[in-house]
């Protein structure tokens, strides 16, 4: 039952995907609700992967963490999509993209390091079945929270659509064919 649930959108997913691997400029609007529509669906795969693993593998029984781990998605989403409504007409993002660029990423190299290194040791000590399950959900669940905050793209192809013109004066490029791209690219040199 879960293999089907999955695969019925993941395949819907992938042949979608075509349109974009043909004439990705062409279809440049749409593309941000199939990254949107990309996100529920990713998210809900990883979440039918951690059920599989807590039915099957950890031995979970009964129907509540099913019920509780489905609640949990749809809030994830519904918050990710609530939360970017309000950053986004609250001004957030434009004072976000008017901020000249820190150029002092040192500290941030420095913590991926760490955090790799550390990582590695994690991985080291992990023989235990439970602990590599319990490692497989957290992992699988950042995956989902990183795929939900793509479910957001769902309203920025609603945005695009009703507000187009004000999209075309930013971005005159927008939804045209990449040879028109260039072209213009051209006019400004």
């Amino acid at each position: 039952m879960i293999k089907r649930s999955a695969l019925i959108p993941m395949i819907f997913i992938h042949i979608w995907a075509i349109l974009y691997i043909i004439d990705p400029y062409k279809y440049e609007r749409s593309y941000y609700l199939f990254f949107g529509v990309y996100g529920v669906i990713n998210s809900y795969v990883l979440f039918l992967s951690i059920q599989k693993i807590l039915y099957l593998i950890i031995g979970v029984k009964g129907y509540m963490p099913f019920i509780i781990g489905l609640i949990s998605l749809v809030a994830l989403i519904l918050i990710m999509n609530f939360v970017n409504i309000k950053v986004l007409y609250s001004g957030t993002y434009a004072k976000l993209q008017k901020m000249e660029y820190n150029k002092t990423t040192t500290p941030y190299l420095a913590a991926a390091g760490i955090g790799y290194l550390l990582s590695q040791l994690f991985l080291t000590l992990v023989y235990d079945k439970s602990i590599k399950m319990l490692f497989y959900i957290s992992l699988f669940s950042f995956f989902t929270i990183l795929t939900a905050y793509f479910s957001i793209f769902i309203h920025r192809y609603f945005f695009i659509r009703k507000n187009y013109e004000a999209v075309k004066t930013i971005y005159p490029e927008f939804g045209l064919p990449k040879k028109m791209r260039k072209e213009n690219a051209s006019n400004y040199f």
